[in-house]
């Protein structure tokens, strides 16, 4: 995907370069997670975009398992998609707020903070982040710090653990 945007989420006059993430309107960062007071690497710092799609990939393949075992559904049955939807966003957004992590965060090292915040992320940030993650759109939109708009909007970002 090439081109750019617009968004009011990403701060004033911020034009995100969709072939690449960087902005035009500000690249006076060294690093992604700079302006976010994070770390450059290791614990703590912003956890790399692939290893993010992974830990989402698996959460989502938890999420089928648990439909087909519980409901004993067809994977090839056109109602299964809505129940895989349905756990995992509510998977997601529990495990966010009980433990700051999904089981595939979990598994690849990763975990979701509040931004500029001391406190867990909560119920309301954590129902945010999954209803907008569940729209996909989101996550393909990100900002100069690699963060797609479901972060952005939840005041949230995933950071690694180790």
């Amino acid at each position: 995907m090439t081109g750019h945007f617009d968004c009011a989420a990403l701060g004033p006059n911020k034009v995100v370069n969709m072939s690449n993430g960087a902005s035009t309107a500000d690249q006076s960062h060294e690093y992604a997670g700079k302006r976010l007071g994070l770390p450059e690497d290791g614990a703590d710092s912003l956890a790399p975009v692939m290893r993010r799609f992974v830990g989402t990939v698996l959460d989502w393949l938890l999420a089928e398992g648990l439909v087909v075992l519980a409901f004993g559904q067809e994977l090839q049955d056109p109602r299964t998609g809505f129940w895989v939807m349905g756990v995992w966003a509510l998977m997601g957004t529990l495990s966010v707020w009980l433990f700051s992590f999904t089981t595939g965060q979990l598994l690849l090292g990763m975990r979701v903070v509040r931004v500029g915040a001391e406190e867990r992320v909560g119920i309301g940030r954590a129902l945010i982040r999954s209803a907008l993650l569940s729209v996909v759109v989101p996550a393909f939109f990100v900002d100069i710090d690699g963060r797609g708009l479901h972060d952005r909007l939840s005041g949230t970002a995933v950071v690694r653990t180790r």
